[in-house]
Protein backbone atom coordinates (compact mmCIF):
# COMPACT_ATOMS: atom_id res chain seq x y z
CA UNK A 1 0.00 0.00 0.00
CA UNK A 2 0.91 3.84 -0.49
CA UNK A 3 1.55 5.59 2.81
CA UNK A 4 2.63 8.69 1.39
CA UNK A 5 2.31 10.61 -1.81
CA UNK A 6 4.64 12.96 -2.89
CA UNK A 7 3.66 16.20 -5.59
CA UNK A 8 6.20 17.97 -7.66
CA UNK A 9 5.76 22.18 -8.30
CA UNK A 10 6.78 23.69 -11.22
CA UNK A 11 5.10 22.20 -14.03
CA UNK A 12 3.16 19.53 -12.19
CA UNK A 13 1.25 21.59 -10.25
CA UNK A 14 1.67 25.06 -12.28
CA UNK A 15 3.24 26.06 -15.36
CA UNK A 16 6.77 27.03 -14.93
CA UNK A 17 9.07 26.26 -18.18
CA UNK A 18 7.37 28.27 -20.69
CA UNK A 19 8.42 31.77 -18.97
CA UNK A 20 12.11 30.76 -18.81
CA UNK A 21 11.69 29.54 -23.12
CA UNK A 22 10.46 33.10 -23.15
CA UNK A 23 13.00 34.52 -21.04
CA UNK A 24 15.98 32.35 -23.40
CA UNK A 25 14.39 33.66 -26.80
CA UNK A 26 14.50 36.89 -25.37
CA UNK A 27 18.23 37.05 -24.66
CA UNK A 28 18.61 35.27 -27.83
CA UNK A 29 17.80 37.98 -29.38
CA UNK A 30 19.60 40.40 -27.14
CA UNK A 31 22.86 38.26 -28.08
CA UNK A 32 21.84 38.51 -31.85
CA UNK A 33 22.79 42.22 -31.91
CA UNK A 34 26.40 40.84 -31.04
CA UNK A 35 27.29 37.50 -32.59
CA UNK A 36 25.83 34.90 -35.26
CA UNK A 37 23.67 32.94 -32.88
CA UNK A 38 24.07 29.92 -35.62
CA UNK A 39 27.73 29.64 -35.54
CA UNK A 40 28.18 30.58 -31.61
CA UNK A 41 26.20 27.35 -30.58
CA UNK A 42 24.77 29.66 -27.40
CA UNK A 43 22.46 27.55 -26.38
CA UNK A 44 24.61 25.01 -25.41
CA UNK A 45 26.78 27.36 -24.43
CA UNK A 46 24.59 28.86 -22.05
CA UNK A 47 23.69 25.21 -20.91
CA UNK A 48 27.46 24.32 -20.23
CA UNK A 49 27.34 27.49 -18.56
CA UNK A 50 24.12 27.03 -16.08
CA UNK A 51 25.23 23.28 -15.42
CA UNK A 52 28.34 24.52 -13.87
CA UNK A 53 27.11 27.10 -11.99
CA UNK A 54 24.22 25.26 -10.26
CA UNK A 55 26.60 24.15 -7.50
CA UNK A 56 27.37 27.78 -6.77
CA UNK A 57 23.78 29.25 -7.65
CA UNK A 58 21.12 26.66 -7.33
CA UNK A 59 18.23 26.41 -9.42
CA UNK A 60 15.80 28.76 -10.46
CA UNK A 61 15.44 32.23 -12.14
CA UNK A 62 18.41 33.85 -10.48
CA UNK A 63 20.91 31.45 -11.50
CA UNK A 64 19.44 31.58 -14.98
CA UNK A 65 20.20 35.44 -14.52
CA UNK A 66 23.62 35.22 -13.77
CA UNK A 67 24.72 32.51 -16.18
CA UNK A 68 23.05 34.55 -18.87
CA UNK A 69 24.95 37.44 -18.30
CA UNK A 70 28.17 35.46 -17.76
CA UNK A 71 27.41 33.90 -21.35
CA UNK A 72 26.65 36.98 -22.66
CA UNK A 73 30.45 38.74 -21.56
CA UNK A 74 32.16 35.49 -22.98
CA UNK A 75 29.80 34.82 -26.06
CA UNK A 76 30.52 38.88 -27.43
CA UNK A 77 34.26 39.15 -25.83
CA UNK A 78 33.09 41.88 -23.36
CA UNK A 79 31.28 44.30 -25.77
CA UNK A 80 28.07 43.58 -24.85
CA UNK A 81 26.91 47.08 -23.28
CA UNK A 82 25.04 48.07 -20.12
CA UNK A 83 21.57 48.32 -21.34
CA UNK A 84 21.70 44.96 -22.67
CA UNK A 85 22.86 43.37 -19.17
CA UNK A 86 20.06 45.29 -17.98
CA UNK A 87 17.78 43.97 -20.34
CA UNK A 88 18.79 40.29 -19.25
CA UNK A 89 18.65 41.33 -15.60
CA UNK A 90 14.50 42.39 -16.27
CA UNK A 91 14.21 38.82 -17.83
CA UNK A 92 14.81 37.30 -14.76
CA UNK A 93 12.23 39.41 -13.25
CA UNK A 94 9.73 39.08 -15.58
CA UNK A 95 10.21 35.04 -14.96
CA UNK A 96 10.53 35.75 -11.11
CA UNK A 97 6.95 37.70 -11.29
CA UNK A 98 5.02 35.17 -13.47
CA UNK A 99 1.90 34.19 -12.36
CA UNK A 100 0.96 31.35 -10.83
CA UNK A 101 -1.14 29.12 -12.84
CA UNK A 102 -2.42 25.51 -12.54
CA UNK A 103 -2.43 22.84 -14.95
CA UNK A 104 -5.65 21.78 -15.83
CA UNK A 105 -7.66 19.81 -13.22
CA UNK A 106 -4.71 19.57 -10.76
CA UNK A 107 -6.49 20.84 -7.91
CA UNK A 108 -8.83 18.77 -8.07
CA UNK A 109 -6.49 15.35 -8.48
CA UNK A 110 -3.98 16.87 -5.22
CA UNK A 111 -7.50 16.72 -3.23
CA UNK A 112 -8.73 13.59 -4.51
CA UNK A 113 -5.54 11.85 -3.43
CA UNK A 114 -5.53 13.91 -0.14
CA UNK A 115 -8.48 12.81 0.73
CA UNK A 116 -7.01 9.05 1.27
CA UNK A 117 -3.23 9.29 1.49
CA UNK A 118 -0.57 11.97 2.84
CA UNK A 119 0.70 14.11 0.66
CA UNK A 120 4.00 16.10 0.63
CA UNK A 121 4.65 18.92 -1.73
CA UNK A 122 8.58 18.16 -2.88
CA UNK A 123 10.20 21.13 -5.36
CA UNK A 124 13.20 22.52 -5.90
CA UNK A 125 15.15 25.58 -6.60
CA UNK A 126 15.08 29.56 -5.17
CA UNK A 127 13.66 29.60 -1.71
CA UNK A 128 11.60 33.17 -2.03
CA UNK A 129 10.67 32.29 -5.64
CA UNK A 130 8.97 28.81 -4.74
CA UNK A 131 7.64 30.14 -1.49
CA UNK A 132 6.01 33.07 -3.54
CA UNK A 133 4.63 30.10 -5.89
CA UNK A 134 2.87 27.90 -3.23
CA UNK A 135 1.57 31.13 -1.74
CA UNK A 136 -0.17 31.89 -4.87
CA UNK A 137 -0.78 28.31 -5.80
CA UNK A 138 -3.96 27.78 -3.10
CA UNK A 139 -2.70 24.52 -2.37
CA UNK A 140 -0.31 24.66 0.31
CA UNK A 141 -3.27 23.96 3.10
CA UNK A 142 -3.60 20.30 1.23
CA UNK A 143 -0.26 19.11 2.18
CA UNK A 144 0.82 17.66 5.02
CA UNK A 145 4.39 19.10 4.11
CA UNK A 146 5.98 21.71 1.66
CA UNK A 147 9.72 20.91 1.14
CA UNK A 148 12.04 23.10 -0.85
CA UNK A 149 14.85 21.20 -1.49
CA UNK A 150 17.86 22.52 -3.16
CA UNK A 151 18.53 19.16 -5.36
CA UNK A 152 16.12 16.12 -5.69
CA UNK A 153 18.43 13.18 -5.62
CA UNK A 154 18.11 9.61 -3.73
CA UNK A 155 19.61 11.39 -0.76
CA UNK A 156 16.91 14.30 -0.85
CA UNK A 157 14.44 11.02 -0.76
CA UNK A 158 15.94 9.38 1.84
CA UNK A 159 15.52 12.13 4.06
CA UNK A 160 11.88 12.55 3.17
CA UNK A 161 11.31 9.12 3.97
CA UNK A 162 12.99 8.97 6.96
CA UNK A 163 11.38 12.22 8.88
CA UNK A 164 8.20 10.54 7.61
CA UNK A 165 9.13 6.61 8.70
CA UNK A 166 8.03 5.54 5.77
CA UNK A 167 9.28 2.93 4.06
CA UNK A 168 10.50 3.97 0.46
CA UNK A 169 7.98 0.79 -1.41
CA UNK A 170 5.09 2.92 0.41
CA UNK A 171 5.69 6.27 -1.11
CA UNK A 172 4.33 7.23 -4.68
CA UNK A 173 6.07 10.70 -6.63
CA UNK A 174 4.51 12.54 -8.86
CA UNK A 175 6.06 15.16 -11.68
CA UNK A 176 7.00 15.85 -14.75
CA UNK A 177 10.78 14.98 -14.71
CA UNK A 178 12.17 11.90 -15.13
CA UNK A 179 15.59 12.72 -13.83
CA UNK A 180 14.45 14.50 -10.74
CA UNK A 181 10.60 13.61 -9.71
CA UNK A 182 11.08 9.92 -10.70
CA UNK A 183 14.17 8.09 -10.82
CA UNK A 184 15.48 8.67 -7.83
CA UNK A 185 12.32 7.30 -5.99
CA UNK A 186 12.25 4.44 -8.32
CA UNK A 187 16.57 3.98 -7.46
CA UNK A 188 15.22 3.47 -3.67
CA UNK A 189 12.17 0.88 -4.40
CA UNK A 190 9.41 3.60 -4.70
CA UNK A 191 6.64 4.81 -7.01
CA UNK A 192 6.55 7.25 -10.11
CA UNK A 193 3.83 8.70 -11.12
CA UNK A 194 5.06 10.64 -14.64
CA UNK A 195 3.08 12.99 -15.77
CA UNK A 196 5.12 14.63 -18.91
CA UNK A 197 4.82 18.58 -19.82
CA UNK A 198 5.12 20.11 -23.23
CA UNK A 199 8.45 21.45 -22.63
CA UNK A 200 11.38 20.87 -20.34
CA UNK A 201 14.98 22.07 -19.59
CA UNK A 202 17.55 20.21 -21.28
CA UNK A 203 19.01 20.00 -17.82
CA UNK A 204 16.49 17.25 -16.89
CA UNK A 205 16.24 15.15 -19.59
CA UNK A 206 17.35 11.82 -19.29
CA UNK A 207 18.03 9.01 -22.03
CA UNK A 208 18.86 5.74 -19.94
CA UNK A 209 16.59 5.54 -17.77
CA UNK A 210 13.78 2.67 -18.64
CA UNK A 211 10.18 2.92 -17.33
CA UNK A 212 9.38 -0.17 -15.25
CA UNK A 213 6.44 -1.70 -13.50
CA UNK A 214 6.91 0.92 -10.69
CA UNK A 215 6.34 3.70 -13.15
CA UNK A 216 2.80 4.82 -14.46
CA UNK A 217 2.92 7.24 -17.27
CA UNK A 218 -0.33 9.64 -17.59
CA UNK A 219 -1.21 12.29 -20.02
CA UNK A 220 -2.92 14.61 -17.60
CA UNK A 221 -3.93 15.23 -13.71
CA UNK A 222 -7.20 13.70 -14.14
CA UNK A 223 -5.22 10.66 -14.19
CA UNK A 224 -3.10 10.87 -11.08
CA UNK A 225 -5.70 9.55 -8.67
CA UNK A 226 -6.45 6.60 -10.49
CA UNK A 227 -2.64 5.86 -10.94
CA UNK A 228 -2.42 5.92 -7.48
CA UNK A 229 -4.70 3.74 -6.23
CA UNK A 230 -3.36 1.06 -8.76
CA UNK A 231 -0.41 1.08 -6.94
CA UNK A 232 -2.07 1.34 -3.30
CA UNK A 233 -3.77 -1.91 -4.65
CA UNK A 234 -0.42 -3.13 -5.85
Amino acid sequence: MIDLVGFDGDDTLWRSQEFYDQAQEAFEAILGRYVDLGSQGLREALLATERGNIALFGYGAKGMALSMIESAIDLTDGRIVARDIHRIVRLCKDVLAHPVELLPGIREAVTAVAATHRVVLITKGDLFHQEYKVARSGLADVFHRIEIVSEKDPAAYARLFAEFDVAPERFAMVGNSLKSDIAPVVELGGWGVYMPYHSTWAHELVSDFAMGERVAEVSGAGDIPAAIARMHAA
